[in-house]
């Protein structure tokens, strides 16, 4: 039975609800404590030269519980910090001389330290040699704690062969050294990736299988009662829960997606006033979700329709999924493909055998011949209008509805390629949220998320030409990408953008901080332009950018910083 929470404090408001479309915040009541897996993650970084492997399949929560390990290095004291490799461009993968530099600087960079890379690359030596160098004798040993480097996406590693098979040995080279080694112990490492890419390898070819490993599971039934009544969902029978597990199982992200969508049912149901406390919602909410969710207009229509898409990318993989799909029991399946399938989430593996994963999949696949060789022209041009709805939506940052990284990555490459041909100059403003931190701390992540949203709109409405380029940089930091606008230009807007955000008056006035350049929000800016060339990149303007922004925050933020590529001097504008 679906019911109302009667006590005030356990019905959560819509505002209160957080959609399950990313990791879930450290300070979220949402979050679901899978230990003893967690647990032995946030242990395993206090021992010196660890090496930790976190594998799911997408939506199991990897990236959340990526964010508590990198706060437990935090509370211990340790320095950390975080390479995606989605971040990465194409080019990076270019080569393995390449890659292992854009990494070394990328951690450097997040380390506060110059890059100095020319001063331990030697091409004599070989990439790998010079990499290992270079964290040995100058990252390591430039700080005096131990360095949690978090490595996410390493996915994206696995689909290059010609990157994977040296790196991948670089880092079991690395985890080995600190057996003998007081500076390599100083190294904890952190692997996160998909297991869906093992699809794509053959049967020759292993994963990565060094250090720790953490493969996160599904939520058992106490846990998915649990997150319902933070939900504000007072089931007060296990039939409920039995319902929502038998559609979906314990699927983190599914279980997750259907009791916000209940909840948002119930708060409406209740703002109309067709409910009153300790009534079951009729008919029945759950059931009704239950109905629909199989089917094109359900709540995982696009979760499964992107499961189809990838299983018909591989006909045997495709044909022995529909021999599960037909079982009625468990049946065995050739090793290598039950290993697939389990990868993709698709099936569960009990010793030789495997069964399908949950009802949901058999009721949406058991219409569908997956083993189809082409679609009609009209299924195809669906398929094109859906993928060109969901890029859409994979470049939206959902909390400020303006561009995300990804697409401030993919206009930076545009735009640089264009500036280069036309020989215009390209600027680049790199905006901060000055003691961001402090404020969400004191105001609550209500107040912070109205408050990103706020400067995000006014960033987005400060630029007044459709080439120019507003995005959610990453956490409280915005860029905005000027094409064909010298210097000049890119500091009148930077100032136009500063004054505007301060003009907001959010109010902030904590007791904590006694320096505060203004009792209202305030951001921090770094600027940089330059003419594109074969002598610098896109990632330089990056880099200047940011060291611009880092020099504002330095000298009493609230302000503005020129950057001048060739020589990374800076002139600070109050």
């Amino acid at each position: 039975m679906v019911g109302i929470e009667k006590s005030s404090n356990s019905i959560q408001t819509v505002g209160d609800l957080q959609f399950p479309g990313g990791p879930i915040p450290l300070d979220s009541r949402f979050y679901i404590d899978r230990s003893p897996a967690e647990a032995r993650a946030c242990a395993e970084i206090s021992k010196p030269g660890s090496l930790i492997r976190i594998k799911a399949p997408r939506k199991m929560g990897k990236s959340s519980l990526m964010l508590r390990i990198i706060k437990a290095a935090v509370d211990r004291g340790y320095r950390t910090v975080t390479v995606d490799f989605q971040q990465a461009d194409e080019a990076v993968f270019a080569n393995l001389d390449k890659f292992l530099r854009w990494l070394c600087v990328n951690v450097a960079r997040q380390l506060k330290l110059e890059p100095n890379l020319d001063e331990f690359w030697d091409e004599d030596m070989g990439s790998k040699v010079s990499c290992s160098l270079y964290f040995e004798n100058y990252l390591l040993e430039q700080i005096d704690s131990p360095l949690v480097l978090v490595l996410n996406e390493v996915n994206r590693v696995f689909e290059r062969p010609n990157i994977a098979q040296e790196f991948l040995p670089l880092l079991r080279f690395w985890y080995e050294q600190a057996r003998q080694s007081e500076t390599w112990q100083k190294l904890r490492i952190t692997v996160i990736h998909s297991t869906e890419i093992y699809i794509a390898l053959s049967l020759n070819q292993s994963p990565f299988n060094v250090g720790l490993p953490i493969k996160l599971s599904e939520f058992t039934a106490e846990q998915v009662q649990d997150l319902a009544q933070r939900h504000g969902l007072n089931w007060s029978d296990s039939y409920p829960i039995e319902q929502l597990m038998k559609m979906v199982g314990g699927h983190p992200y599914l279980v997750h997606l259907a009791l916000y969508h209940l909840a948002i049912l119930q708060q409406n149901s209740l703002s109309a006033g067709e409910n009153v406390a300790g009534e079951d919602l009729a008919p029945t909410a759950l059931e009704q979700l239950l109905k629909s969710a199989p089917t094109q207009s359900g709540i995982y229509s696009d979760y499964l329709r992107n499961q189809s898409i990838a299983i018909q990318q591989n006909p045997e993989l495709a044909s022995a999924f529909q021999e599960v799909l037909a079982a009625k029991n468990s049946i065995h399946l050739e090793p290598f493909t039950a290993y697939q399938l389990d990868s993709m989430g698709l099936v569960k593996l009990n010793g030789n055998n495997c069964s399908l994963s949950c009802e949901l999949y058999r009721i949406y696949f058991q219409e569908q011949n997956l083993c189809e060789e082409s679609f009609s022209p009209l299924a195809w041009e669906e398929l094109q209008q859906e993928n060109e709805r969901l890029l859409a939506l994979v470049n939206v940052d959902e909390l400020t509805q303006i561009g995300n990284r990804r697409h401030f990555d993919s206009c930076l490459r545009a735009q640089w390629k264009h500036m280069t041909r036309d020989g215009s100059p390209i600027s680049l403003i790199l905006c901060d949220i000055d003691y961001f931190k402090i404020y969400n701390d004191t105001y609550g992540h209500q107040a912070g998320d109205s408050c990103l949203r706020s400067v995000a709109r006014t960033i987005h409405r400060s630029l007044q030409r459709p080439a120019d380029v507003a995005a959610r940089y990453g956490g409280e930091e915005f860029a905005v990408i000027l094409p064909q606008t010298d210097a000049a230009g890119a500091l009148l807007i930077a100032e136009h953008i500063r004054a505007k955000v301060k003009a907001l008056n959010i109010v902030f006035q904590p007791e904590t901080v006694d320096c505060l350049p203004n009792n209202a929000i305030t951001i921090s800016l770094g600027i940089a332009s330059v003419v594109p060339g074969p002598e610098n990149d896109a990632a330089t303007l990056v880099l200047a950018a940011d060291e611009a922004l880092y020099d504002s925050k330095r000298h009493g933020r609230d302000r503005l910083t020129m950057s001048t590529l060739l020589n990374f001097r800076f002139t600070a504008v109050n």
